[in-house]
């Protein structure tokens, strides 16, 4: 969450600092920061795609950075103090007190100061904000535990599902960060078990018992590096499996909830999408329990080890079954 937020705090300081230096070097904007040109360069291109509501060309931030000088042609405002309508501070109140909920964050006291500030200048125009309740998912006693591990700088022991293999595991971790990607909870740490720097979805700690605080100080190794979220959590390798999967209208859910890495639209509202998997038994269990709302285009390998894991689970039932079978 930090990394985000340490952003974009840097993408609404950046086009100012750019209007106010016009043609300065890549080199040199990336040093005022703090960060490499590849980050600049990642921010700048970020900001092409930001602006006015809207989306067309004329309402869009409009700079250049040809060579290595860099120019804002068309800031959208972002050079100007910020002017709100009733509707857009009462969506900010009513964002920034659910963010206020969640367990542990940092910056709360900054939080409140800018809340009340907030629904001062709204006033009794904004009075709908109190009226409306926000929900969410966060989970609460495991996300708060992690968060005083961080300040404390303390172990945690976790019980932790690792969903592909079905296998509940006991480990220890040394919290390094938390972050949030595409919507869900993370916790980033070293584990003892692997001895390597791991990712742990906070829905996937068993309970709010599944995470302990341990009286042993957290040490992250040098060689703990916090590896790079920015273009998603999950990266595949040369070695994972590419699996082609094509999907009905119900099933159309797997590719909000899975890192597929394509998608394609057809026919009948069915969705083609493809992911990477370092290993295929869960996939397994996705396939089998989606039944005829999927179908296996790739590889055919797995095609086959459902269709014989179909016919076995039919054979228990006695010749009479139904000889039908999901994923293929």
């Amino acid at each position: 969450m930090s990394a985000a937020t340490d952003r974009l705090s840097r993408l609404l300081a950046l086009v100012p600092w750019l209007r106010a230096h016009p043609g300065v070097s890549l080199p040199d904007a990336a040093g005022a920061f703090g960060i490499t040109e590849r980050q600049l360069r990642d921010d700048l291109d970020l900001l092409f795609v930001c602006g006015l509501p809207g989306g067309a060309p004329g309402d869009l931030i409009d700079l250049s950075y040809s060579g290595d000088q860099i120019t804002v042609v068309d800031p959208q405002t972002l050079d100007r103090p910020l002017r709100l309508s009733v509707d857009e501070a009462t969506a900010l109140v009513v964002a920034a007190r659910a963010l206020a909920d969640v367990p542990g964050l940092a910056g709360r006291e900054a939080l409140d100061r800018a809340l009340e500030k907030l629904e001062k200048a709204v006033g009794e125009a904004g009075s709908a904000a109190g009226q409306v309740r926000v929900a969410l998912d966060t989970y609460d006693e495991a996300l708060a535990a992690v968060q005083q591990a961080l300040r404390e700088r303390r172990r945690v022991h976790l019980r932790y599902l690792v969903w592909s293999r079905d296998e509940l595991t006991e480990r220890d971790v040394d919290p390094m960060r938390v972050l949030v990607r595409d919507g869900r909870w993370y916790l980033e740490g070293w584990c003892h078990q692997a001895e390597a720097v791991r990712l742990f979805r906070l829905d996937r700690i068993d309970g709010p018992d599944g995470v302990r605080l341990l009286d042993v100080p957290a040490a992250p190794p040098p060689q703990a590096v916090s590896r790079d979220t920015s273009e998603g959590i999950y990266h595949p390798t040369p070695a994972d499996t590419q699996v082609v999967l094509e999907l009905a209208s119900p099933a159309r859910w797997v590719a909000d909830y899975y890192p597929v890495s394509r998608t394609r639209e057809l026919p009948g509202g069915r969705l083609q999408v493809t992911l990477h998997a370092r290993e295929t038994s869960w996939l397994h269990r996705l396939v089998l329990g989606l039944g005829a709302d999927v179908r296996v285009v790739a590889p055919s390998s797995l095609a086959e080890e459902v269709h014989a894991l179909a016919r076995r689970a039919l054979a228990a039932y006695g010749p009479n079954a139904d000889d039908r079978h999901p994923g293929t």
